[in-house]
């Protein structure tokens, strides 16, 4: 597993042009791929084996290497062993909780990802997901317009480039697979929850590329008919008993994920609306406009749509697996640095998954075993590849970190008997 980590990481490593940094960086994907149980500064560099964080906080915030070359590296090692002409781009954004005020991009805002408005960042990824894996291609930390790039003195203290603009989230999808096109990512479908499904500019560029796409759309979505414009689930009404068909979306955690699925003409031939109906509760509707250059079977569709849970399943991967949410930097470009790192992290689990899931299969009834998972992945390398334990190293972080949470509190006593003079 150490030599496989080696093999993903001289893939980047000219993207660090100092022997130092280079070192630093892969040490830092060892950490992330680790049993530590925090990956943060402090813990990586002590994991590294060095005896201050200053080096690994630097790798974050102030060391020259091109963090967007390792970005297209990463995507050009998965498609080596990902990549199918039909695999499926998905695109969604979670959440990153995190306290204060001065991380780039953070603010109070509503995360799918805890269900609620609280104090986070957002990050948007673009996904792949073809019949050998899944992973992430791409990344873009969100801005928000008013508390942030109306904000130039607040983006200037997180470093912010001067010509990074407000994007929405959807534009910021948009830029991503635009960079998958020019770089020939092979790819047939694009997918996305509601939140990028009802944006009409995305779904025109889509269309204007002639690239298939199932997106979910809300319920009140304005469906152009023969008829006029109807909303989405006015149109599920209408639909026949016989107008259903009960198909599996693909296989979950506990089987096959099976559906009533009906299919709806709109007033164009390439564009038509699909409806999900949950077999326990019938009046659970989903919905999803699908555009189609060509004509395709509804089974396709189907398997389209359930594509679009993969991108969940690789961020409970990434933050379980290789510390996606347990960065503590706040600079923009640290954030973008440390999230990179940590996908080339989670490539290496996805590649080295789809190499075992190659291999042959015993025959039927022979084995007890379940396919590798990325859990076990990790595990196995955690536990194989951990340093060699020093009591003088371990002693000598406990007192650094001692010292260090002993000035913090001295300065935080200061600062408190100013505010009350």
């Amino acid at each position: 597993m150490q030599a496989g980590l080696d093999d993903a990481f001289a893939l980047v490593a000219d993207r660090f042009k100092r022997p130092e940094v280079r070192q630093r960086a892969r040490a830092c994907l060892g950490g992330l791929l680790s049993g530590l149980e925090r990956k943060n500064g402090w813990s990586l560099a002590e994991y590294a084996g060095e005896a201050t964080p200053d080096g690994m906080q630097r790798l974050f915030n102030a060391a020259k290497w091109d963090v967007d070359g390792v970005r297209d590296d990463i995507r050009t090692y998965l498609m080596r062993y990902l990549g199918e002409p039909d695999g499926v781009l998905v695109g969604d954004d979670t959440g990153f909780a995190k306290q204060g005020t001065r991380s780039a991009g953070m603010q109070r805002q509503y995360t799918g990802t805890l269900g609620k408005v609280t104090n986070c960042q957002i990050g948007v990824f673009l996904g792949y997901a073809s019949s050998r894996g899944r992973a992430v291609l791409d990344r873009e930390l969100y801005l928000p317009r008013d508390s942030w790039i109306a904000r130039p003195d607040r983006c200037a203290s997180a470093h912010v480039p001067e010509q990074v603009g407000f994007a929405t989230k959807p534009q910021l999808l948009q830029a991503m697979i635009g960079r998958a096109l020019a770089a020939g990512v092979p790819f047939g479908w694009v997918t996305a929850d509601e939140a990028y499904g009802d944006n009409g500019p995305l779904r025109r560029y889509l269309e204007d590329q002639q690239i298939s796409y199932v997106f979910a759309v809300s319920r009140a979505h304005q469906i152009a008919t023969g008829v006029g414009k109807v909303r989405a689930d006015v149109m599920a009404v209408k639909v026949p008993k016989s107008g259903w068909q009960r198909l599996s979306c693909g296989p979950g955690a506990k089987g096959e994920r099976r559906y009533d699925w009906a299919l709806i003409a709109t007033d164009s031939p390439a564009r038509r609306l699909l409806i999900r109906r949950s077999l326990s509760n019938p009046r659970d509707l989903a919905f999803y406009l699908c555009h189609t250059p060509r004509p395709v079977p509804l089974q396709r569709l189907v398997e389209v749509a359930g594509a679009r849970w993969t991108i969940e399943e690789s961020f409970q991967t990434g933050k379980n697996e290789a510390a996606f949410d347990q960065y503590q930097v706040r600079l923009y470009t640290a954030w973008y640095r440390y999230i990179t790192l940590a996908m080339l992290a989670l490539a290496f689990l996805a590649v080295t998954r789809a190499v075992l899931s190659a291999a042959p299969v015993p025959p039927a009834g022979t084995s007890q075993l379940i396919e590798m998972s990325a859990n076990e992945i990790r595990r196995l390398f955690a536990l194989l590849t951990r340093p060699p334990i020093s009591r003088s190293h371990i002693l000598h972080w406990s007192r650094w970190r001692r010292r260090h949470q002993a000035r913090s509190r001295q300065s935080h006593y200061q600062r408190q008997h100013l505010k009350d003079r």
